[in-house]
This record gives C-alpha cells, structure tokens and sequence, in this order.
C-alpha cells in the first residue's frame, strides 16, 4: 500500500517547526499565522494527529511580494501599551475600546503575576484607527451609551478572543465530532452534559475537546485562569453554544455514531434435572450386649464355693500387678 493512499508522501510535507524556519517566522508567529489562515496546513494521517506543511505552500508564501517581512507584518502582535501608541490613543482609552468590543485581542498570556496580558493584531489596529468612521471614538468624549456599558462593568475581551478562536477550531476541524469538540471546549462540563446525556456520546466528545492555550501545568493556578477565560460565562452566549453543539452532535451521531462497549453473550441457561431423592434407609440397631462380667483368675477352693470371690484392695489391676511374677536378676 502507497503512502498516498492516507495523504500527501511525507518527503512533500514538513514539520510546522521545519515550516517556521524556511518561512522565517518565529514558533508562536508561525502557529499564529495558521490559525488567522494565512498558512495552509495539512492532517498528518502518518504520525500522532498532528498538522504538516506541503512544501507548495512554503513555495507559495516564498514568492509572495515583500517576503518575509509582508508575512511576518500579518502576524505582528502588540499589548496595550504598544498598541495605544500605534493608534496614537491614550492606553486608557485603548482599553476602554478593547472592553467595548470594537478591537479584538487575538492571543493572551499570563505574566509572572498570573495576570492577563491580551494581545492585538498590529494590522487591524492600524485598519481601525484609518477608517473615518471610528474617528469620533480615537478623539474627544466617548459616547453615552458606551460610557453607560463601561460603568455597568462590561468586558467583552475574552468573550471576542472566544469567539474567534472558535473559529479557527472549526476551520481545523476534520470531521463532525472535532466540529462538537471545539463548540463543546468553550462549555462548561455540566452545560454539555444537559446537551449530551448519552454517556459514551460524551466520552467520545471529549476526546476533540481542545485543550486551552499556554504551557501551565495541569491543574496549576495559571491553569486554572486559562481554563476559565475559555469557558463561556454570558447566559446569551452559552445558549448559543449548547444549541449549536446539540446539531454538531445530533450530525455527528448520524453520520459517525460514537463507539460503545460490545455488547456481552449471555451464556445459555443451563436446564437442571432434579435427581431423585433415595428413600430413607431403615437402619436397624441391635441392642448394646451388657458387658461380661470380668471372671476371676482362678478357681475358687471348695470352701470357699458358693461364696464370691474377694475383691483384692486396688481393684483388678492391682490385684494383677501382685500375681505377675517379679522378673529374677541375673
């Protein structure tokens, strides 16, 4: 069997950190710039599920004009503060647009303090400071109604990151179960559960749930705050996610239903056949013979006849001891 049978032969394809380097990218840039599409990668049906590279695309990105720094530009990242000065905006106010939702943070990070540190693209940045629309929101007072959601403590940052990282979930996704995975990674357990209550339907699941970003150990604080940024809080937005992940799994069970444990053979009933009981046998017991009286050693003398025996002092074995012979020494 051909290795093309199952996808690409693997001397056409490379690594993603094979991939990085040829295209001049750093690791975080590169796994960025796959997730916003900008590179086209692959299943890699031969090794452990994970992505590869076809070497056209690399000759595709390596003939593009401005390469690599146009490439690398696409994928630039900024925070708050760099990102305020790019748009020329006090940071307060740039945070006050990230919490209103009209820019959108698209990685986080947790510093040493384990406090989220969000991360814009540096190109949307600069399309929405030169678009004329957004003028009024770059200079002078920020309008009412925003002013009226930022005091009720509105922050839709992890909300917006959610969303679009669910949509490079569903772009990675290769079949209608990784589709229910990546909606139901944004639920909490028990909001699956009410959806799925098959319980292998959910073991299978979990299998495509995907894990949240960052490298903090399992169950480690930072952990914890990644694990929860992922999660879906707003009661609008879990209801949107249960509704969609009950039709990504009500196709996926059509067309894939999830595994189940082979059902057991009962063993054929094995039919008992009552043996007869025996009669009870009639035992006869012959009466106990009283015992023999114990006849003396010798005869009694004829004066003595008619008379019993005397009985010697010690009862008969002492009686006996006296009448054996002593044995005579040499």
């Amino acid at each position: 069997m051909s290795a093309s049978t199952f996808g690409p032969p693997r001397l056409l394809t490379c690594t993603p950190s094979r991939a990085a380097r040829e295209l001049g990218l750093k690791r975080g840039e590169f796994d960025l710039a796959v997730q916003l599409g900008h590179v086209r990668t692959l299943p890699d049906e031969g090794g452990g599920g994970g992505r590869r590279v076809e070497r056209a695309e690399i000759d595709r990105l390596r003939a593009q004009d401005g390469f690599p720094e146009a490439l690398r530009e696409r994928v630039r990242v900024v925070g708050t503060v760099e990102g305020a000065a790019l748009m020329e905006i006090p940071a307060g106010r740039f945070t006050r647009l990230a919490r209103l939702g009209l820019i959108v943070p698209v990685k986080f990070y947790l510093n040493r303090y384990r406090a989220v540190v969000w991360l814009y693209l540096a190109e949307e940045l600069r399309n929405f400071t030169s678009d004329a629309e957004n003028a009024h929101l770059l200079k002078g007072r920020t309008p009412e109604t925003l002013r009226g959601q930022l005091e009720t403590g509105v922050d839709l940052r992890a909300r917006n990151w959610r969303g679009r990282h669910l949509g490079f979930l569903l772009r990675q996704a290769a079949d209608p179960w990784a589709r229910a995975g990546a909606l139901a990674g944004l639920l909490a357990p028990v909001e699956v559960a009410h959806v799925v209550k098959d319980p292998y339907e959910r073991a299978h699941l979990n299998r495509f749930r995907p894990a949240p970003p960052g490298h903090a150990a399992s169950g480690s604080p930072s952990a914890h705050l990644a694990e929860r940024i992922m999660t879906a809080h707003d009661t609008d937005e879990i209801e949107w996610l249960r509704s969609e992940l009950g039709r990504a799994v009500g196709e996926a069970r059509t067309l894939s239903p999830a595994p189940r444990p082979a059902a057991r053979r009962a063993a054929p009933a094995t039919r008992t056949v009552a043996r007869p009981i025996p009669p009870m046998a009639h035992t006869v017991t012959r009466p106990a013979e009283p015992a023999a009286r114990p006849t003396p050693p010798c005869a009694p003398r004829g004066d003595d006849a008619g008379q019993d025996p005397p009985q010697p002092a010690g009862g008969l074995r002492a009686w006996l001891r006296r009448r054996s012979p002593r044995p005579v020494r040499a």
